[in-house]
């Protein structure tokens, strides 16, 4: 939807076509579900092992390993998929190291915390990081930035995803200070997609409510274009509303004759 002059709400169109929400554009719902399956993992196997730390690594290991092979099946890019199944590894490793079975966790409860200072900074430095990736992904570069109207609504978008990983760090960090290791896994799988669709579609609202009147749209940024201001002084006077002098030579000096 986009507003017209009048202030009413039509559909918001490119060369015919409905624009994209948020969600169509970034996806996620994937993602976001086969990132949560090795913590799920842990939680079971640590749970039916009899609270064996071995026996929860060791499943969500091999979890990941299956998340791994499935998406280089599907085509996804390697360095992507090595990264996630390393996520894993180092998680486990880290609860190994101390003993105790809730350090799976810490390396994800710090990179919420990252990420929700680095989206701040983004907003503040006036690179927010909503603009960054869906710039990207349109493969505009930074001409998003050029427009005004596309940057604000993109600072003002980014700050539901400061609040996204926020909430995260307000749920799992008195669960993880308090050894819950199940409700931990459990809300890891339960809030993974939910809260990222709520983000991506509360974003999109903010973004849509922030753009002026009559912006086309996310594809097609506004940037503004150097223009010169048109002159309106009568005819025979200058800029500083006083008549030319009538000799071209400086005031005072008389021509040669």
């Amino acid at each position: 939807m986009a507003a017209t002059a009048d202030g009413t709400r039509t559909d918001d169109t490119t060369d015919g076509i409905r624009a994209e929400t948020l969600g169509q554009l970034l996806g996620g719902r994937r993602a976001a579900i086969e990132a949560s399956l090795p913590p799920v993992a842990f939680g079971v196997g640590w749970w039916l092992g009899g609270e064996s730390i071995w026996a929860g690594v060791l499943t969500a290991i091999a979890t990941s390993a299956v998340v791994a092979a499935v998406r280089l099946r599907r085509g996804d890019r390697i360095r992507s998929v090595l990264i996630g199944l390393l996520a894993v590894c180092v998680a486990a490793l880290i609860a190994l190291s101390t003993g105790r079975a809730e350090d799976f966790f810490l390396l994800q409860l710090l990179s919420n915390a990252a990420s929700a200072l680095a989206w701040t900074i983004s907003i503040l430095v006036r690179w927010p990081l909503l603009g960054v990736v869906v710039g990207t992904v349109l493969g505009q570069r930074g001409r998003w930035r050029r427009d005004p109207g596309l940057l604000r609504a993109y600072r003002r978008g980014s700050w539901v995803w400061v609040c996204q990983y926020v909430i995260r760090v307000a749920v799992f960090v008195p669960l993880y200070f308090a050894d819950q290791v199940v409700a931990l896994s459990v809300l890891r799988g339960g809030l993974a997609w939910p809260l990222v669709a709520a983000c991506l579609a509360v974003s999109w609202w903010v973004i849509q409510r922030s753009l002026p009147a009559g912006h086309p749209g996310l594809r097609h940024p506004q940037v503004p274009t150097p223009h010169t201001a048109e002159t309106d002084e009568p005819a025979g006077e200058t800029a500083t509303g006083k008549r030319p002098h009538p000799n071209p030579t400086l005031p005072g000096i008389r021509p040669e004759r």
